[in-house]
Order: structure tokens, then C-alpha cells, then sequence
């Protein structure tokens, strides 16, 4: 890994089932996240994706090119225009910058109506021969 290294783009479908399910797992009850008639009284068109449902996908796409050793330290992201279902959000990402085996991520997340999330990931990706135990403490193999 190395500064200005890209991230290969991932394609997610904004499926009325992922938008619902991820808001049920975060527990966000709000009605604009499950039920499209009164999300319409509030003004949207249809459910929206919510933020910790984002959250998530950004972290699942940084540690699926990072590989399962990556370590997640710092997600820190903001949102834009809605994910509505029907549409597909498209992730890609950069190295910012690389320290040792962590690295500062920049990722952005578009979709059909705008940009949805913007974000910077940290994360860690130890060494094969190190071995990170139940303290967090690392070792050598």
C-alpha cells in the first residue's frame, strides 16, 4: 500500500430490503428509513438509507481491498444526497497517505441524484508474521 494508490470501485444496489435491514440491525426506527408512505408525508420520495447503514458499507469496501487482517481504526464520514432504493451507489477510494502499516483512505460513495458519502478510513494492515491477541498487543510469529 502506498499514498496515491486507487481502490478498485464497488458497485451496491440500493435494494429496498438492504435499506430497511440496515436500518432494523443498527436499531433506527425512524419511519423514513421503513415505511414509504409516511417517509413521502415527511417530504422524500421514498425510505432512505441511513447513516450507520453507510457507515458500514464503507467499512466493509475498505476492509475488502485492505484483506482479512485489516484492522479498522477511525471512520469518519458524511453524507450528501440520499441512497433511495432502485438506485446503485458506487464506492472508490485513494490512499492519503501511509505510516508503517496503517494507512488514511480517502472514500467517496455517488449514486444516480449526486455524491452520498464522503469519508476517510484508517486503517491497519499488520505484517503476515504478526499476530494481534485478544489485547490488541501485537507479536511476531
Amino acid at each position: 500500500m502506498r499514498a496515491g494508490d486507487g481502490l478498485p470501485p464497488l458497485r451496491i444496489p440500493i435494494t429496498r430490503t438492504l435499506v430497511v435491514a440496515g436500518a432494523i440491525a443498527s436499531r433506527d426506527y425512524q419511519d423514513v428509513h421503513h415505511d414509504p408512505e409516511l417517509a413521502r408525508r415527511r417530504g422524500s420520495p421514498d425510505v432512505f438509507m441511513n447513516i450507520l447503514t453507510t457507515n458500514g458499507l464503507v467499512g466493509r469496501y475498505v476492509t475488502d481491498c485492505f484483506g482479512p487482517r485489516a484492522l479498522l481504526r477511525r471512520v469518519a464520514i458524511r453524507l450528501g444526497a440520499p441512497n433511495y432504493p432502485g438506485d446503485t451507489m458506487v464506492l472508490s477510494g485513494s490512499v492519503e497517505a501511509v505510516d508503517g502499516d496503517t494507512a488514511t483512505v480517502k472514500v467517496v460513495g455517488d449514486n444516480g441524484i449526486g455524491r452520498h458519502v464522503t469519508g476517510t478510513v484508517t486503517v491497519t494492515v499488520p505484517a503476515a508474521d504478526a499476530v494481534v491477541g485478544s489485547t490488541g498487543a501485537e507479536g511476531v510469529v
